[in-house]
């Protein structure tokens, strides 16, 4: 789903069309582990996506995992459809970032500079996003853990939420985690899946991954 843009000679691209223009999946984790021994992934410059002509170039959002994650194809059928930008996936799980336009949830203009806290309360954002990230809207006590915190220049909404009822492992054991935040003219999720078995042998590690998600301000 990840298309370039076309560049028609002698038709220069208006000036807010700044999306990145580079095709395919390029490669943004680390060679190498930190100190800590995770991996650092940050959304490398210029590559394209599927969010919209006329869209500023997407902010670099980065975050850690443990070896052995890597990144996955991005097929237009996923369920969040050209939201979904990046996927990965690991022995013990998978995740999702999902891009998408504050315009979902307020009236602004172009190149405008919104703050997750404009948008609505945590409940409102992980039930807008359920169905694109999961498959299926939050059902009542769905919703485990909310934790609000300041990071830098951006408030991140955390939450820790059952699996679907009838997913694998039924509604039991397992675990799904969403880090969101907004900056710019775009809405930034994070989402983490796992089921019983990789919960109970990695919960640690999976909180850990969705705690390191960010946004780079400048």
């Amino acid at each position: 789903m990840l298309s370039p843009f076309a560049v028609v000679a002698h038709r220069p691209l208006p000036a807010r069309a700044v999306q990145g223009l580079t095709a395919g999946r390029i490669p943004g984790l680390s060679s190498k582990p930190g100190a800590d021994g995770l991996f650092e992934y940050r959304r490398p410059e210029g590559k394209s996506g599927g969010h919209g002509v006329g869209w500023s170039e997407i902010p670099r959002y980065g975050f850690r995992v443990p070896a052995g994650w890597e990144e996955t194809p991005v097929s237009i059928a996923d369920l969040g459809g050209t939201e979904i930008d990046l996927r990965f996936g690991g022995a013990d799980g998978q995740l999702s970032v999902v891009v998408a336009p504050v315009l979902r949830f307020v009236d602004v203009g172009f190149n405008a500079d919104v703050r997750i806290e404009e948008l609505g309360p945590p409940d409102r954002i992980v039930a807008g996003f359920a169905p694109e990230l999961f498959g299926a809207p939050l059902q009542e006590g769905d919703t485990l853990e909310t934790e609000v915190e300041r990071k830098g220049d951006l408030t991140y909404y955390t939450y820790v939420l059952k699996p679907p009822a009838g997913g694998p492992g039924g509604n039991v054991g397992g675990r799904r985690l969403v880090a969101a935040t907004a900056f710019k003219n775009r809405l930034f999720l994070m989402a983490a899946s796992a089921n019983p078995r990789q919960w109970r042998r990695a919960e640690s590690e999976l909180r850990a991954i969705v705690k390191s998600f960010n946004v780079k301000t400048t």
